[in-house]
């Protein structure tokens, strides 16, 4: 009797645990199947837009289809006072460090989020097969029109004024110059030749075919063009933009950064 009482305890106990087995299988199942979708929003600088759109967020949709990425672009000093606003942004990537670092000084940043991915060059373009003698920055004063970003919020703007000085023509060019609310403004400018010559990013110049570029900023006569990324300190998916921050560090994602024209900065 004893045996057999035994016997049946033990079946319903091993009965018990294969249902509970079960149930947490049929659960991990559930999980998988209805994962509730989030979607994070980027405040990106204007010329990330081409990288982003066509290549670096679709990818990024492809490995977490639950996770939506809706980009903002625009300057980076407009996108600042956005988030010091309380925009809902969950993150924000800079085309300068100046941004970027009045945002962390203000406590609108996760510090530790703070990663500089990418870099950037700074560039001279006329209009496609233009024959106007500008072949360096010095020639840029033969100019009728010069395209730059506004040095009072577009980090383009704020590296080309730094150049000029470094020149010791700024006072001259200002005074010619056509002022971008970001920089595909200027490089639309150029490029429709409504414009002589601007100063634009060299990921910009390689996106157009109706412009090109007459020089390079030579090493030393302008400050490193660094993207910083972080995550906003108010998001409220600051796993998922977590997520997504990482995803931009990956080999994978910085080929195709490079393969726009910047270069990684890890």
């Amino acid at each position: 009797m004893k045996k057999k009482i035994s016997l049946i305890l033990s079946m319903g106990l091993l009965i018990f645990s294969l249902s509970g087995c079960t149930n947490n299988n049929q659960s991990l199942d559930n999980t998988n199947n209805n994962e509730k979708e989030v979607t994070i929003t980027i405040a990106a600088a204007a010329s990330l837009k081409n990288c982003m759109d066509d290549k670096l967020i679709p990818m990024f949709n492809e490995k977490y289809p639950n996770i939506k990425v809706q980009a903002t672009y625009d300057s980076s000093g407009k996108l600042q006072s956005q988030i010091e606003e309380g925009a809902d942004i969950d993150i924000f990537m800079s085309a300068a460090k100046k941004q970027m670092n009045a945002l962390k000084e203000e406590g609108l940043i996760e510090d530790e989020s703070i990663v500089e991915l990418v870099e950037n060059k700074i560039v001279l373009i006329v209009p496609k097969g233009s024959d106007n003698g500008i072949k360096n920055f010095e020639d840029i004063l033969k100019s009728d029109k010069i395209a730059i970003g506004d040095p009072a919020s577009v980090p383009a703007g704020q590296y080309a004024q730094e150049l000029f000085e470094n020149l010791n023509i700024w006072d001259e060019v200002v005074l010619k110059a056509s002022l971008g609310t970001n920089v595909t403004e200027v490089l639309n400018w150029v490029a429709e030749a409504s414009a002589d010559s601007g100063v634009v990013y060299s990921t910009d110049a390689i996106s157009n075919d109706k412009v090109e570029v007459v020089a390079e900023a030579p090493e030393g006569s302008v400050s490193k063009v660094i993207y910083p990324i972080g995550i906003i300190k108010n998001s409220k998916n600051k796993y998922t933009a977590k997520i997504f921050n990482d995803f931009l560090q990956t080999d994978e994602a910085l080929k195709v950064f490079e393969s726009y024209g910047f270069s990684s900065n890890k």
